[in-house]
Order: C-alpha cells, then sequence, then structure tokens
C-alpha cells in the first residue's frame, strides 16, 4: 500500500517537469523613432486634455477619488496613464503603465511611441 502510494506521488510530481512549462515567448519589439527616454517625457506630467490632443479619445476613462487613469490602446499595445492632483491645478500623469494587447511586457517608451505613429495613420 505504501510503496503504491509513492509511486502515485512520483507520478504526479513528474507531470510538473520542466518539458511540462511551455517556454516563454520574447516580446514583440516596437522601435521607439527619436529615443525612448524622450517618447515617455513627453507623456509624464501632462493633463488629461493633453493625452487625448496626443492620442485621441481613451478607450476607457476611470476615475475614483481625485485620482484618474486613461487608457489608450491599439493593435500593438495598451498604455494607462495615471493622474494625479499637482497641488490645487488640474490632475497631471505620475505614473504610466504599458503591455502588449495579448498582456505581454512592452517598454513603456516604445508604446507611448506606437501609439502616436498609430494616431498619425
Amino acid at each position: 500500500m505504501k510503496r503504491s502510494v509513492i509511486l502515485l506521488g512520483a507520478a504526479a510530481l513528474g507531470g510538473c517537469s520542466a518539458g511540462a512549462i511551455p517556454a516563454a515567448r520574447p516580446a514583440t519589439f516596437v522601435p521607439v523613432p527619436g529615443g525612448g527616454g524622450a517618447m515617455l517625457e513627453r507623456v509624464m506630467g501632462q493633463t488629461g486634455p493633453a493625452l487625448t490632443t496626443m492620442f485621441g479619445t481613451p478607450i476607457a476613462d476611470v476615475r475614483e477619488g481625485t485620482a484618474r487613469k486613461l487608457q489608450y490602446g491599439n493593435a500593438t499595445c495598451v498604455l494607462d496613464a495615471y493622474l494625479y492632483p499637482n497641488g490645487k491645478g488640474e490632475p497631471v500623469v505620475s505614473y504610466v503603465d504599458a503591455r502588449q494587447t495579448d498582456g505581454s511586457p512592452i517598454d513603456r517608451a516604445s508604446c507611448v511611441g506606437a501609439l502616436q505613429i498609430g494616431k498619425r495613420k
């Protein structure tokens, strides 16, 4: 009985071998025209209307208290811009997050560039 329990446990753990884990696939590279840091700096500190001018109408606009999240996307990526109050003025972008449309990681600056290129088309 003990032997069959051990064999059953070993068989169950055998399914956890490295061969059962799918290989990670690399993220798609999106070239950034004009340098990545400059692209990201164009977004940081901007207001909601300035982002709308840059990227068009957001696909989501979520407000929670004084914070706001504007989401922009195209076939390449999704960009979340988080706006927070800065003194008594209008909320400004304090943080951005980006991902490919399938959820894979992408460089934030590359996503900003892809969204701006997509808007020009």
